[in-house]
């Protein structure tokens, strides 16, 4: 049967800022308090959107969260008016208003793990929002997230949603930031290869030193479970601790995978050389490994311009296209590189290159903003079409971010209760035209 792949991008929220929130994340701790730009940011991401949608791709869109998230910071016992509740934070604990106010939502690699129906037992598509327990300013996502992936992909027959797995450091769930999905054409079944940073219940297992590994092994098992997949067609590879270490704090930063091509970085994996053999030998032989040596570029040069935070697309059959940051061009080795890699016998033969600086100085790459989604022909039928883009759609949003978004943002803004009103009034807004029903806590 044919499939697609589709890319499903969060939109960029109102709330955008640079808090510096995400310890292990050099470029977000790098920024901290400089101003941002949350009108520039979500008109960025759309843009991408709109530049997947008009090459062919199929390209959807996932509302953001409620921020400032009063319903959280009541819960943390301040009280009275929501103007209140935000002063209240603001005084007592300014760090926890801040993340009561982050827009990471927008990077939708880590909003939920997908499983085709090519893969599950079932036929059906499978997703469990992330937990995202290793920080509480996304720790706060998934209820909305899993509203908002239900309201997105609302047919039962066609689509099972799951709770995020139980909020706690031995279950900890990235989503998507370590999932890849490998096959030879979309609607065949595939090989998923879950991608850990340790080993929840075992001390004795390698593990990071300076920061932290968010994804354990406990909690790849369990979502494999879940979605019900054929355990024969599970991978599992352990992240390298050295580069977590560096600044690596998700897969999608040192690697990414599309159909038979893994693209990565020499020390992505610990025992990479069985990881490399067990892809081989599920695709027969028929498996690409492009893998950038140590000494031709370092750690330093990948994270610094997310060369691996980039989109691996099948533009036409016969050849994959990467759609990189501004950042990777800026950088001679990695510009370098990637000429040298598009003109040598392999699957990759082009790039292209977005400009997604606001979202580069808060750490997400193109591959951050995306969730990719497998979907058969009549199971695409099934997806609210209201969040599919289109040239009008893309009109409505452009013009709908021109309306209610600032130009300017720093963390003294987030306890204006102005801009409550302003993100509310948005996300009304938003959900009529995304047909999403009422998925934040203020509309019900």
């Amino acid at each position: 049967m044919r499939a697609f792949e589709a890319n499903f991008d969060g939109l960029v929220g109102p709330t955008h800022n640079y808090s510096g929130l995400s310890f292990g994340n050099i470029a977000s701790s790098r920024n901290q308090a400089a101003t941002s730009n949350p009108k520039l940011a979500a008109k960025q991401g759309l843009a991408k959107m709109k530049k997947l949608a008009d090459l062919g791709l199929v390209q959807g869109v996932l509302a953001p969260q409620e921020r400032p998230d009063i319903h959280t910071l009541r819960r943390l016992g301040f009280s009275g008016s929501d103007a209140q509740v935000l002063a209240q934070a603001a005084q007592q604990m300014p760090r926890v208003l801040a993340a009561c106010c982050s827009a990471s939502s927008m990077w939708t690699a880590n909003a939920a793990t997908v499983s085709p129906s090519a893969d599950t037992l079932d036929r059906r598509v499978h997703f469990t929002p992330a937990n995202l327990t290793n920080k509480f300013h996304r720790s706060i996502e998934h209820d909305v997230t899993g509203r908002i992936l239900k309201a997105s992909f609302p047919d039962h027959r066609y689509f099972v949603h799951h709770q995020a797995l139980p909020g706690v450091e031995h279950f900890g769930d990235e989503g998507a930031a370590n999932h890849t999905r490998f096959c030879k054409d979309y609607g065949d079944f595939g090989i998923e290869m879950f991608v850990f940073g340790r080993y929840a219940f075992d001390d004795s297992k390698p593990k990071p030193i300076k920061f932290p590994a968010r994804h354990t092994f406990e909690a790849s098992e369990s979502i494999a479970r879940s979605h019900r997949l054929n355990s024969q067609d599970v991978i599992y590879a352990q992240q390298n601790p050295d580069v977590i270490d560096q600044g690596v704090f998700h897969n999608d930063v040192i690697g990414v995978g599309n159909r038979n091509l893994l693209f990565c970085h020499e020390q992505a994996y610990l025992n990479k050389d069985k990881l490399y053999n067990d892809l081989k030998r599920a695709f027969d032989g028929d498996f690409h490994v492009v893998e950038v040596a140590s000494d031709r570029l370092s750690v330093n040069d990948v994270v610094g311009s997310y060369l691996f935070n980039s989109q691996l697309l099948n533009i036409t059959d016969d050849h994959m296209t990467l759609l990189v940051p501004e950042e990777c061009q800026q950088n001679s080795a990695v510009r370098s590189y990637l000429e040298e890699v598009v003109a040598t016998d392999n699957p990759i033969g082009g790039f292209e290159v977005m400009d997604l600086k606001q979202s580069m100085r808060n750490g997400g790459g193109p591959a951050c903003l995306r969730l990719r989604i497998v979907l058969t022909e009549e199971e695409l039928k099934a997806v609210n079409p209201s969040t599919l883009i289109n040239d009008q759609l893309y009109q409505q949003l452009d013009q709908w971010i021109e309306k209610h978004y600032r130009d300017q943002l720093s963390e003294n803004d987030l306890a204006d209760p102005q801009l409550l009103m302003e993100s509310r009034s948005a996300l009304d807004e938003l959900t009529q035209i995304l047909q999403l029903g009422t998925v934040y806590p203020f509309q019900r």
